[in-house]
């Protein structure tokens, strides 16, 4: 069973590569609140939406203090090729070996079609500017999760 992080759980510090080769950690976001989401693979339908949706409320979501960033198992190589295909303005990390993604409970058993398989759960957490989570989803929905987080929040677009 994968242990799931819950609001007042301090959350794991992780470096990881972007889109760009550069490294960035968590911890050098302290001081703002950090949304930080987890899709299982760049360049699908649902992980396209919920990138752009990200990336077109990018604007409103750093007015109201929040960086992003999405981590999915996909290579830098992949994830610079979904951001150029698609415009994306968010940051995108890369996490081949999954270890963060299981760190944060969002790699393990989850019902796909009906059957029990392995695999990366779609989730997004909200980083307090201290590092604590504040809100933790798992299992979201790709199509109007960000509206639905935004809301949630209580933001609304600029």
């Amino acid at each position: 069973m994968t242990t799931r992080l819950a609001p007042g759980d301090r959350a794991p510090d992780f470096t990881l590569t972007d889109d760009r080769g550069e490294q960035v950690s968590l911890s050098d976001l302290r001081g703002q609140k950090v949304i930080v989401y987890v899709y299982p693979a760049a360049l699908t339908p649902g992980c396209t939406k919920q990138a752009c949706d990200f990336s077109d409320n990018l604007e409103t979501l750093t007015g109201h203090g929040y960086a992003v960033v999405g981590i999915s198992p996909d290579s830098p190589e992949k994830l610079a090729k979904f951001r150029e295909k698609e415009n994306l303005t968010i940051t995108l990390l890369s996490d081949p070996d999954k270890d963060v993604l299981r760190e944060w409970g969002a790699f393990g058993e989850k019902k796909l079609y009906g059957k029990v398989v392995e695999g990366v759960i779609r989730s997004t957490f909200v980083v307090d500017e201290d590092g604590v989570i504040e809100h933790a989803w798992y299992n979201v929905r790709a199509t109007g999760h960000v509206a639905k987080l935004m809301r949630d929040l209580g933001l609304s677009a600029a």
